[in-house]
């Protein structure tokens, strides 16, 4: 008996014993949870992909699109997916089982691996429809994002703090970015709500397209929504085509989250690749800029994966 034979066969009684199959014992399967190809989570998402296959030569990586933060957390906690991006108030509403937010029970799986960068809620209406402020949108037609999405969740506190309801008005639409902008594009729609970070290439597009009117939310506002996840922010001068003024605006911080049947291993390789590589995760989108070590656990709302606080120790993030 030759000893490849002997190692094939001790493997092969081995992952008997485990109760799983040899291929397994081999290869780890990572797929990445993302959001709509037009927003932000998802060139992150091929970037984080691409990294995780050269710091974890054994796995086998993959992007898969979504409709974001609420779809990813219910697949995490299903074991459909091992990384996912999310929106700071779907994990904290996923994590306590808001079934008005899409949770229809507490979703105790979900593990924390790193705070991102901020989404911005970027209302963005088109320059002849007529639409300066929030109570300007009354009688308008507007996108939303997709049902339950972050966005759309983000849609409704923000409007509410506002004294706005969807019954106000003349038209909504549940769409991803890319449609909704497509539909403003052909006078279809006169605003779209998109919450992503600065730059998001969907209205990028739409500045090039028409002229645009980015709306402000006053920190009056902000205030209003009474959620210690949506903070004030500005939208600096130029972000988008013929936006000569910073605009003020809400954010929320992103998180990054696994669940916890990810092997510790894992997850401690992904967090410290993710970081080893932040120049890559720049260059497939600018909002990566925000992401920083130092800052990485704050505002957590579920607890971190401990492979991701072994590697947080590891640098003094955590003590």
């Amino acid at each position: 008996m030759t000893s490849r034979l002997l190692r094939r066969i001790l493997l092969i009684a081995a992952c008997g014993l485990a109760g799983i199959a040899p291929a397994q014992a081999q290869q780890q399967f990572i797929n990445v949870l993302t959001g709509g190809t037009s927003g932000v989570y998802y060139p992150l998402g091929v970037a984080l992909s691409q990294i995780y296959g050269k710091a974890l030569p054994n796995a086998k990586t993959s992007v898969q699109a979504t409709k974001a933060s609420a779809e990813n957390l219910n697949l995490l906690q299903a074991g459909r997916g091992e990384v996912a991006f999310t929106l700071g108030d779907s994990l904290s509403d996923a994590w306590k089982g808001d079934e008005e937010a899409g949770f229809k029970a507490p979703l105790k799986k979900l593990r924390g691996i790193a705070g991102v960068y901020p989404n911005y809620i970027q209302i963005v209406a088109s320059a002849d429809s007529g639409i300066k402020s929030l109570a300007d949108l009354k009688g308008k037609r507007i996108s939303v994002g997709a049902p339950k999405s972050g966005t759309e969740l983000n849609a409704r506190a923000i409007f509410k703090a506002a004294g706005l309801t969807y019954k106000d008005f003349a038209k909504v639409e549940y769409l991803p970015f890319g449609e909704s902008v497509e539909l403003m594009k052909n006078r279809q729609l006169d605003a779209t709500l998109q919450s992503a970070g600065l730059g998001v290439s969907s209205l990028r597009d739409l500045s090039t397209s028409v002229k645009i009117v980015v709306v402000p939310v006053p920190a009056d506002v902000v205030a209003k929504v009474g959620d210690p996840a949506y903070q004030s922010g500005v939208i600096p001068a130029n972000t988008y085509e013929g936006q000569a003024a910073n605009v003020p605006t809400a954010y929320v911080q992103n998180f990054l989250v696994t669940h916890s049947g990810v092997a510790d291993d894992t997850v401690y390789k992904m967090t410290k690749a993710m970081f080893d590589n932040l120049d890559a995760m720049t260059a497939a989108h600018v909002a990566a800029k925000s992401i920083r070590k130092e800052a990485a656990t704050q505002g957590m709302p579920v607890p971190l994966h401990p492979g991701a606080e072994k590697y947080f120790k590891e640098i003094g993030v955590l003590k």
